[in-house]
């Protein structure tokens, strides 16, 4: 099972390569992987899918925990949350297909960010299942390349991570 983890690490070099060597050297996967600063420049976000079984999370949780960089750790699984991720696709978009690009994106309210003679390029931040719908509809397009940032999560209601939501 995927499950979404918040940490909250001091912003310091090697951090997120001592998190993701806890994780494997476990033998789980990890799905998505997204770093960010936050209102504390001394304080770096981290949102972590990790795939593993339920009853395992618990001691992903408490390793992670146990490096001396980390400030906290959220489980947002099964916590009403937010999660989006940002995609960019770029298509093959030849002068009399650009319509039907043009009418696909406004259907998903995808932006155009880019256009050249031969290709387009389209950026949509969503939720995971409608990127991969996006990605289905325009394969008979021909896409070039996706570039996905993986999950970004935050909970809902006036409560932070930094306040030890669980």
């Amino acid at each position: 099972m995927l499950h979404t983890l918040a940490l909250l690490v001091v912003n310091r070099p090697t951090v997120l390569t001592n998190i993701a060597s806890l994780i494997s050297r476990r033998a789980y996967n990890i799905e998505s992987i997204a770093a960010g600063p936050t209102e504390d420049a001394n304080v770096t976000r981290i949102t972590l899918v990790v795939d593993c079984e339920d009853e395992e999370i618990d001691q992903v949780i408490k390793q992670c925990a146990k490096l001396v960089d980390v400030i906290h750790v959220s489980n947002l699984t099964k916590i009403p949350s937010i999660t989006r991720e940002l995609a960019m696709i770029k298509v093959r978009a030849a002068k009399e297909l650009r319509t039907d690009i043009v009418d696909i994106c406004n259907i998903f309210r995808a932006n155009i960010v880019d256009v050249n003679r031969e290709t387009m390029v389209i950026e949509l931040t969503g939720e995971t299942d409608k990127i991969d719908a996006l990605c289905q509809v325009l394969q008979e397009h021909g896409i070039i390349e996706i570039v996905r940032t993986g999950k970004i999560s935050m909970s809902r209601g006036p409560e932070a991570v930094k306040h030890g939501i669980e």
